[in-house]
């Protein structure tokens, strides 16, 4: 088995690459400067680089269309509580040291039920942690009223 050199970009474009990854946006682009610049057909490209035809084909419309060959975010859907964001925005001034589970509390007495990691990650997303001690204090506080019946 021959040793992979590590003198650059190229080389590192010219690896095979692991299957469920997204292109790196430099092989994307060599791929359409070798068709667009030099003539090449994008069969020809996608043996020469180890890529799918189609793959080519597509990057050479989205250059076309948008100007970039930039991967597109894959998977990932629209976040339920992000077109709440005022009213927790809200809520976090007007109770600056609210946990996040006092603020999930809060959300669900307004009528709007999420999950603990969901306003969580909401929280990391904008950059709005609560401080972990907070939230330990908050459920011991919790696991008390459980057991005091």
């Amino acid at each position: 088995m021959a040793a992979e050199s590590t003198n650059g970009p190229a080389d590192a474009a010219l690896r095979p690459r692991r299957g469920g990854r997204p292109v790196n946006e430099e092989l994307r682009g060599l791929a359409v400067a070798a068709v667009l610049e030099r003539g090449m057909s994008a069969e020809a490209v996608a043996r020469h680089f180890g890529l799918a035809a189609n793959s080519v084909r597509r990057w050479i419309r989205q250059f076309r269309e948008r100007g970039h060959v930039r991967p597109e975010t894959i998977g990932g859907s629209d976040s339920r509580i992000e077109p709440e964001r005022e009213r927790i925005f809200r809520i976090l001034a007007a109770r600056p040291t609210i946990s996040m589970y006092g603020l999930r509390d809060a959300l669900a007495a307004e009528g709007l039920v999420f999950h603990a990691t969901t306003v969580q990650r909401f929280l990391k997303r904008h950059r709005l942690e609560r401080e972990r001690r907070l939230a330990r204090l908050y459920r011991k506080r919790r696991a008390g009223r459980r057991w005091r019946s």
